[in-house]
């Protein structure tokens, strides 16, 4: 043998697997990577432990490094599968300007983040970075949208959908990955601390919204683009009907109602493509839904047929401890119940433990894992999992944020023409405790602001009023409490005006001295909070001290506007000669408030939910079951303001309705002296069912903006395909004008269903 022959062929060098090859399909890549995976690499997929802001700390240098808990979370798992909060910022967490990742510095701390779990994971999975974004991206330096109550005062979902695309590329060009949004929650008890996250109280409404919500962040295509972002919706299912407004308690609901409001806003996203759910904390028929198979999988997967994620809402695997006996088992539930990730839980951790014991099967555990891992393909983390950094100009976003709070102002009262602020005013007392603060305007689940950022509604209308016009400035009193020491001298300044603005209001800023539950809802309520997670009312009357200010100007007889800053519908008599709602309209609301107040803009609004009379009302909602009960003894069962009313500048005249195939036509005409928008809205009446109807279901609408003098023909398509028997179509302003118009009556010869229960969600 020569030496030739002796000579040792190279080694040869391990072909790619499949999961790593970019043109392989989806489902080989996801299958060959599970097939590599061991028990514990699963299961650490689906577990989602950490709070994302114990991930790192700023050295002295103002660097970033990775913290022990970090290095233990990932060595557990021999990989992170997915990790909340990274760039979260607020009273919770801690983090502040200073020390937390911002706009220049985010992407450097998820790259890092990233690089520690591809080093230390021996099949090199990227981890999935998970933020909030309920109106806006929840960090330093995010830009802030108006809250979802507001979002559905403008009933306009393109404009929605533009705002939804900004807030996910922001997120994407600092390194985060998927995007927590609450959009199927139907708000049916405004005493209910969370009232600001639903878009409104009806379920078209919600699901037309929710509908944009995911065009707008996800794009469209099975791979998501590099500035387009995965999204959660929250919560699955019936949250908002909450037994007495009181928050994650008991839902008592039947299965229509839950079929024809609470699910149609998630059938829409899921419909639109949506990439996760979130099981919300409330039971449906006895059971939480993250342990809810009926729900998760029976109705979400195998009717729906949903093929994304599950999330678990915060801790909400373990409380199934309380059905299973220990967390283990609350695990197991929870897994074969359809939930894929879980989050801060200790239950998934144990997954492993619970297959070896048989408490649920390890195909289970692969249906669950290979959907985060597709997720992950998706997003094309494998080819590429550090951060692809883009600039986000600032003023785009502030300019989409200024444009939702102008479409969201909301003319409730106006009966004598107080606004729009006539050419004599001269003078003008600009009064009440959100006079002069950005800080109330902003909603729960807000980062802390830089100084200076955003515009209140003195600062607006000085700016924006004619040059020579007065404005004077007293706060008069504070938000809550009962102190009216500061009236006297807010009643000076109205008597010596010629108009006075009050501007009232609740509040969900929280802030470092607030106690927290485990899940980041506030635990005891502290400064000037009235609204957010956690903070629920009784009553829906403002503070006493507001109340009484608001008694005290309407007395000067001075012309008095009423603006209101909340986050909830909250009781206002109509005594002020004006009354408008901001809802919370983001850190640039004040300019779009003063716009409309001093006619510069129009008020474009319409409420998203009836405006009570009383707590003692409720609830007030407008799509009741049709049953003939008559008033209170002592007070009228009609709400003060009904949804989808909202006044103008102008006026508007509709015509007769008309039936074109499956469309409705009608001639709409503004008939005053500016140009405005009006929402043309079409209702449904049930009169002839094998169900008990409802008094009205919304169907269709669509805003529509006219010059003085100019008619149009609008047509509005919807499906009545559905219903059975004989209904009434109504157009008109507002739930409660639609009851006052002659309808156009239909006899139609189809199947009994609910125009809101889809067909394929059979009750």
């Amino acid at each position: 043998m020569t030496s030739q022959d002796q000579t040792v062929a190279p080694a040869a060098i391990p072909a790619q697997p499949p999961y790593l090859d970019p043109a392989a399909p989806l489902d080989t890549r996801v299958a060959d990577l599970l097939s590599r995976m061991t028990l514990r690499e699963k299961a650490g997929q689906l577990n989602q432990r950490m709070y994302g802001w114990d991930a790192y700390r700023r050295t002295p240098d103002g660097d970033f490094e990775l913290t022990d808990a970090l290095y233990a979370e990932t060595e557990r798992f021999a990989g992170l599968g997915a990790l909340y909060g990274l760039m979260r910022a607020d009273a919770w967490s801690g983090v502040d300007h200073g020390h937390g990742p911002g706009a220049e510095d985010s992407a450097d701390l998820a790259d890092l983040v990233q690089r520690h779990v591809l080093e230390h994971g021996r099949l090199r999975i990227p981890a999935l970075f998970v933020e909030e974004v309920p109106h806006g991206h929840m960090a330093l330096d995010g830009t802030v949208l108006p809250v979802n109550l507001a979002v559905g005062a403008t009933w306009d979902p393109a404009l929605y959908e533009r705002a939804a695309a900004h807030a996910a590329a922001e997120l994407r060009a600092r390194g985060g990955h998927m995007a927590l949004v609450s959009a199927l929650d139907i708000a049916r008890d405004p005493r209910w601390g969370r009232t600001e996250e639903c878009f409104g109280e009806d379920p078209y409404l919600a699901a037309r919204l929710t509908e944009a919500l995911v065009r707008g962040m996800q794009g469209t295509g099975e791979l998501f683009a590099a500035d387009r972002a995965p999204v959660v919706l929250k919560h699955f299912a019936g949250q908002g009907a909450t037994v007495g407004g009181r928050n994650s308690a008991e839902s008592e609901l039947g299965l229509r109602e839950l079929h024809e409001i609470h699910l149609p806003a998630a059938r829409a996203g899921v419909r639109a493509g949506a990439a996760a759910v979130m099981a919300a904390y409330n039971e449906v028929d006895g059971m939480p839904c993250s342990g809810n198979r009926a729900l998760l999988t029976g109705l979400l997967r195998d009717r729906w047929g949903f093929q994304g994620l599950v999330m678990a809402d915060g801790l909400a695997v373990d409380r199934l401890a309380r059905i299973t006996g220990d967390k283990v088992s609350a695990g197991a539930l929870a897994l074969d119940a359809g939930v894929d990730l879980s989050l801060w839980d200790e239950g998934f951790t144990h997954l492993a433990e619970a297959v070896e014991r048989g408490l649920v099967s390890e195909a289970a555990l692969d249906a669950a894992v290979a959907r985060v891992l597709r997720l992950k393909f998706r997003l094309g983390l494998f080819e590429d999992p550090y951060t692809r950094r883009a600039p986000i100009p600032e003023h785009t976003g502030r300019a989409l944020s200024t444009d939702l709070a102008r479409a969201c102002v909301t003319l409730l009262h106006n009966p004598v023409g107080v606004l729009p602020i006539g050419s004599s005013v001269r003078r003008i007392a600009v009064l009440g405790p959100h006079a002069a603060t950005t800080a109330h305007q902003l909603g729960d689940y807000t980062a802390p602001q830089r100084p200076g950022t955003g515009v209140s509604v003195l600062d607006a209308l000085r700016r924006l009023a004619p040059p020579g016009t007065d404005i004077r400035h007293a706060k008069g009193a504070a938000l809550t409490g009962a102190d009216r020491t500061g009236i006297p001298a807010a009643i000076a300044e109205a008597a010596a005006a010629d108009l006075a603005v009050l501007v009232l209001g609740g509040s969900s800023a929280r802030t470092p001295d607030t106690e927290f539950d485990a899940n980041g809802a506030a635990r005891t309520v502290v400064s000037e909070m009235t609204c957010g997670e956690g903070v629920d009312l009784a009553g829906l009357r403002l503070g006493e001290a507001q109340h009484a200010l608001l008694d005290a100007v309407v007395a000067t007889g001075t012309p008095t506007a009423v603006v209101l800053i909340q986050g909830r519908p909250h009781v206002v008599p109509d005594t002020a000669g004006a009354l408008l709602t901001a809802w919370y309209p983001g850190p640039w609301g004040g300019a779009a408030i003063a716009e409309v107040l001093l006619g510069l803009a129009e008020p474009m609004g319409r409420l998203p939910v009836s405006v009570p009379r009383s707590a003692a009302q409720l609830p007030v909602y407008y799509n009741h079951k049709d049953t003939e009960y008559g008033a209170y003894v002592d007070e009228s069962a009609e709400p003060l303001h009904s949804f989808g009313h909202g006044l103008s500048y102008t006026s508007f005249a509709y015509g007769t309705p008309r039936l074109a195939g499956s469309t409705v036509e009608v001639d709409v005409t503004n008939t005053g002296k500016r140009h405005a928008r009006t929402v043309v809205q079409v209702y449904l009446r049930r009169l002839i069912t094998p169900v008990w109807p409802r008094t009205l279901e919304l169907c269709a609408f669509e805003g529509v903006g006219l010059a003085p003098g100019e008619r149009r023909t609008v047509s509005l398509s919807f499906d009545v395909s559905p219903v059975a028997g004989a209904v009434e179509i109504r157009v008109a302003e507002s739930a409660r004008g639609a009851l006052a118009v002659v309808p156009l009556v239909l006899d139609l010869r189809e199947l009994p269903q609910s125009l809101t229960a889809p067909e394929d969600t059979p009750l």
